[in-house]
């Protein structure tokens, strides 16, 4: 069957907003409209729903999640207000939807990328094999600020470095996707993909019974499963921690949500110590082994004898224990070597070099800023592409150069100048839209896909992830602290 014709996006329209501002003659490729006007075949019963919806539904309907998510804490701040406000993070309540054969594509590509890098962190912390080989330049790892001396000839459980993974998808023009960027040391956001969908499934039930959704709600049951898989030899019923730098830190409410979903201790540092080459939490019984640490701070703060001596957040000796082999981090100590932006163009070449294959998801081409060839080109291109820190995060420390001034990038061609390294550059992609509801109704806005991947005797997925969008009408910036809000993601089944 024809998708029919939204009839002139007639939804964007009824909000306020026209055919011509709502489709711009450069088109971005839309989740949910066809260039010729129809909707995409998964879409239609959401067009047809929304279509019927009486006015003003979705406004009281978003009004009430806000409400219900204030009333469950479900926020974050931003490091550096000075009012230290907690912040919600805006939801839109209508969901992202992906086809069965499009997630089967993504599911394949995202395990094998996993796979890849999980094998690189093993390799670069043992026997070096892919610089030897010449395939990544030796100083990129060994020089990296995130490279762990201390990890090197250290055997992890099962050979598993990244438990946790968040990869960050994006859709460009044609509809075909990217990996933006690899998250493996504490990557977060997974709370709010869990409580999306019970919002959606409490204020939109009627739209469930249009779709056979995959589901996500088992997740914390899998996260929980692959810790207790990855517990130290011979341990046959780990006790499983979550570690949180405490209630200040801005995603603690996604450390106690996950915590008590999976039905395990939520402790900060002060609450473990160790003794005789073991970890011990501190409970009311007494003192109690832990065998699996979910780490949640990043790895210059987990021990103060090892790392930062002026951390109050990690446990004293912590890393003896790790290296004996006598507790495992999840994720692994020294995991930030292989989401680092400079290492990130190697991945397909991680992929062809262990395991063989060609890689099923392409990254973004990047030019590495440490290389002369590389920074003449991008200071000479500088308002077209988008260049970012190697250790930057959250949408900070970057330039998007065709929404900057003349002034901003001159002011960032100077930092450039000063430290090429420490930058990388990509073009800037037209990220894919999806219909939101903003303050003047309905419109397109740009998005993102974070799926999580789950590593431990086997490799798990959730259909889906967290879809990101950014709210601010043209922005590419889809962070939280950066004013974009989440969708909740449909994987359809058959």
């Amino acid at each position: 069957m024809v998708p029919f014709a939204w009839r002139g996006f007639c939804c964007y329209e009824s909000r306020g907003l026209t055919t011509e501002n709502a489709m711009p003659k450069s088109v971005p490729y839309d989740e949910m409209i066809c260039h010729d006007g129809t909707v995409r075949s998964h879409y239609v019963e959401l067009a047809k729903w929304v279509e019927e919806l009486p006015e003003g539904v979705l406004e009281h309907k978003r009004a009430e999640a806000e409400q219900m998510f204030h009333r469950l804490g479900i926020t974050f701040s931003v490091y550096g207000e000075a009012s230290g406000r907690e912040r919600l993070i805006p939801f839109d309540p209508i969901p992202r939807i992906l086809p069965p054969e499009e997630w089967g594509l993504l599911a394949s590509g995202l395990r094998q990328r996993v796979k890849a890098l999980n094998a690189f962190l093993e390799d670069v912390y043992h026997a070096q094999e892919i610089l030897k080989a010449g395939r990544i330049p030796e100083a990129l790892v060994l020089q990296n600020l995130q490279y762990r001396p201390e990890m090197q000839a250290v055997d992890v459980a099962g050979g598993v470095y990244a438990h946790i993974a968040g990869i960050d998808l994006v859709r460009a023009g044609k509809g075909e996707y990217y990996v933006l960027e690899d998250n493996l040391r504490v990557p977060s956001g997974v709370s709010y993909m869990l409580e999306g969908r019970r919002m959606m499934m409490r204020l939109f039930p009627e739209l469930f019974a249009h779709y056979k959704v995959a589901p996500v709600e088992h997740y914390p049951d899998l996260l929980l499963d692959c810790l207790r898989s990855v517990a130290p030899v011979g341990v046959n019923d780990p006790t499983v921690v979550l570690l949180t730098p405490g209630h200040f830190n801005s995603a603690y409410f996604e450390h106690a949500f996950l915590a008590q979903q999976m039905g395990i201790e939520l402790v900060e540092g002060q609450d473990l110590f160790v003794s005789d080459e073991e970890v011990f939490m501190r409970t009311t019984q007494g003192p109690r082994r832990v065998d699996v640490i979910y780490r949640r701070l990043d790895d210059d703060f987990l021990d103060p004898l090892s790392f930062r001596q002026d951390s109050m957040l990690g446990v004293p000796g912590l890393l003896s224990v790790y290296r004996a082999g006598r507790v495992t981090l999840s994720n692994a100590v020294g995991t930030g070597v292989a989401d680092d932006k400079s290492v990130y163009p190697f991945v397909p070449e991680m992929v062809r070099f262990y395991l063989g294959e060609e890689p099923i998801l392409n990254n973004v081409p990047t030019w590495l800023l440490r290389e002369p060839e590389d920074l003449s080109y991008v200071l000479a291109h500088l308002p077209e592409l988008v260049v970012k820190e190697v250790h930057g995060s959250g949408g900070h420390g970057m330039l998007i150069g065709p929404s900057a001034s003349i002034e901003e990038i001159a002011a960032f061609r100077e930092r450039v100048l000063k430290s090429p390294e420490k930058y990388i550059a990509q073009p800037t992609l037209s990220l894919s839209t999806c219909p939101t509801l903003v303050g003047q109704g309905i419109a397109p806005r740009h998005i993102d896909l974070r799926p999580f991947v789950l590593s431990g005797k086997d490799i798990r997925i959730v259909p889906g992830g967290l879809t990101r969008v950014a709210l601010r009408e043209g922005s590419l910036v889809v962070n939280s602290s950066q004013g974009g809000g989440t969708k909740d993601t449909w994987v359809v089944e058959n």
